[in-house]
């Protein structure tokens, strides 16, 4: 492959090519004594290391970008010292072609990162990450972004059978999306318009339902020491099931700068929830964004399901500090109060809304070049309710501990 990566840059102009290998090793250390759902009673803490080993290559010229990546994630001691069948795959594996005036086309494998990745993620944290198998066709200039972006999923290559897509490794059938976006010194604009194709059908006949999520996403920064952003999105169409959906969310965030090494954030989200009387599906769904930069790091909410079929909406209410103690280290405090958005009833009567509170403790450390360490405390103070929504025992103490280190350099560049 890559032998044919240097016989492709052939025809194009000597210095013209680079031809990239990047490496990352990342272990991660964690103890899950109530982390993505509550503890029980009688239930014992987990702990385990799990690991990432991605090997990246990429190649460029003027009109042409192309990367392979390939990785093996899993846990220390899950796969045996003597080893034939390897878990090694392709994560990535994408060509980008310009054409000049800043168009260009880019399909194969590839992760969606937009704005904030609220909706559309890379979902880094996550060992294995995010990618999606599309074309996605663009225009972009220095202040102005327009993507489009197609997707059609099918289980295998078909001689009869029709299009029928369940269960299928992506969530959806098919994907269209467009999104646009202006920023200038001051001021960033984006908007965004989703139909998802979603099969609800059976084996004998594929029964496409289509759900649409439309929203923008806004940023203001009047002066350097304060950045204020804020996000809305409606969800509307029909679910698998076929059932009418009308939904929505909105977050608002203000980042204050009070010195170099000094800053505090104040946010609120707000996502709607279900109410089982109404004949609409009302929960909102953040589909595909990175849930663990949203919502709490012990990931209680979207990362995770909620129990008892419920879908009972969140609005999280957080503040928080980041500290540089060096240049090369930080410490972050975050505190979340959560609680549901729609009503919740027991056999006494209403519940109340209310679920807790979550602290989030955070370190990043530059250890050397290429070389990053972080680690992270976290603890959850629940309510009866949060026992009603996710299950676990809101009297026992529950927290997540976690230290990672992160090793990712460039072995090998080569432009000629």
């Amino acid at each position: 492959m890559i032998f044919s990566l240097f016989v492709g840059g052939m025809m194009a102009q000597p210095g013209d090519n680079q031809t990239t290998v990047d490496v990352q090793v990342r272990p991660r250390a964690e103890y899950r004594n109530g982390a993505l759902f509550p503890r029980d009673r009688g239930e014992l803490p987990a702990r385990f290391i799990a690991n990432r080993a991605r090997l990246s290559l990429g190649y460029e010229r003027s009109q042409l970008e192309m990367r392979f990546s390939a990785q093996h994630v899993g846990v220390w001691g899950q796969d045996p010292q003597i080893d034939r069948n390897g878990r090694f795959i392709l994560n990535e594996a994408w060509a980008k072609l310009r054409f000049g005036h800043g168009l260009f086309a880019k399909l194969g494998r590839q992760p969606l990162s937009y704005d904030d990745e609220r909706i559309l993620g890379a979902l880094d944290w996550n060992m294995a990450g995010r990618y999606h198998d599309a074309l996605k066709l663009g225009y972009e200039s220095r202040r102005d972004l327009l993507h489009l972006i197609l997707a059609f999923n099918q289980n295998d290559e078909r001689v009869i059978g029709g299009t029928y897509y369940h269960p299928g490794a992506q969530p959806y059938k098919s994907m269209q999306t467009l999104w646009y976006a202006h920023s200038d010194e001051h001021f960033r604009v984006s908007a965004l318009a989703m139909n998802l194709g979603l099969e609800g059908g059976t084996a004998d006949r594929a029964e496409t339902r289509y759900q649409q999520t439309f929203g923008v996403n806004l940023g203001v920064r009047p002066d350097r020491a304060l950045d204020l952003s804020g996000a809305f999105y409606y969800q509307m169409g029909r679910t698998a099931a076929d059932v009418s959906i009308s939904a929505w969310m909105a977050a608002l965030r203000a980042n204050i700068h009070a010195t170099e090494g000094l800053s505090f954030q104040l946010g609120s989200d707000y996502l709607s929830g279900d109410k089982r009387e109404s004949t609409r599906f009302e929960a909102f769904n953040p589909l595909y964004g990175t849930h663990h930069k949203f919502y709490g790091a012990m990931d209680y909410f979207y990362a995770s399901p909620f129990a008892n079929g419920l879908n009972p909406g969140l609005w999280d209410n957080y503040a928080g500090l980041n500290v540089a103690v060096t240049p090369s280290l930080s410490l972050g405090a975050t505190g979340h109060y959560f609680s549901t958005t729609s009503n919740l009833q027991s056999a006494t009567g209403q519940r109340s809304k209310g679920l807790g509170t979550e602290v989030d403790l955070q370190l990043s450390w530059k250890l050397m070049k290429d070389v990053n360490l972080m680690a992270g405390y976290s603890f959850m103070s629940g309510t009866e309710t949060m026992d009603y929504v996710k299950g676990g025992d809101h009297t026992r103490w529950q927290d997540w501990a976690w230290l990672s280190v992160n090793i990712q350099t460039r072995v090998f560049q080569a432009i000629w």
